[in-house]
């Protein structure tokens, strides 16, 4: 699965919103989430990213990070091929106001940092700033300055993925 992930970050893929097809030149983040778990063969597999975390919350496999800090102790069960969930900053008329969703894939081997691959208006990676499909630096922290009072997603938690074997 991160295999797969991890090629299709190579395909040079746009964010484009509403798709889940590379094919089309683009995806938004849940739509690779989508199209990854559904190509490994996962069943039952949601399109939107609210659904996708209702599935993983409606499996039991769901954990809540309340900590805004990169080296919680919430983090500490967090595994390769988890799904990442954030919400939205802004007051919503939905339930759940999830935005987006990624794939956990580790830590890099030289600096020790969490990686995520997913689709992305506009993520860090080493500290530069990227747009599409690719690896992303996990950071659950607030990255808005405050001076700019700009929000910015909520990290909400992670979940293992519903009917993934070993997991």
């Amino acid at each position: 699965m991160i295999d797969l992930g991890v090629n299709l970050t190579t395909q040079n893929l746009g964010y484009k919103i509403n798709s889940a097809d590379p094919a089309g030149g683009g995806m938004d983040s849940s739509g690779f989430v989508y199209h990854v778990l559904s190509q490994c063969g996962i069943k039952g597999v949601p399109r939107d990213a609210r659904q996708q975390y209702v599935w993983v919350r409606k499996a039991g496999n769901f954990q809540a990070v309340l900590a805004q800090r990169d080296d919680s102790f919430e983090l500490d069960a967090l595994e390769p091929g988890d799904l990442l969930f954030w919400t939205t900053p802004y007051s919503v008329s939905r339930e759940p106001d999830v935005i987006q969703t990624m794939i956990y894939i580790g830590r890099d081997k030289a600096a020790n940092e969490r990686l995520m691959i997913g689709a992305s208006e506009g993520r860090a990676y080493k500290g530069q700033m990227r747009k599409g499909v690719g690896v992303f630096d996990f950071k659950i922290g607030r990255t808005a300055s405050k001076a700019n009072q700009v929000p910015v997603a909520v990290f909400a938690g992670y979940g293992r993925i519903p009917g993934l074997a070993g997991k």
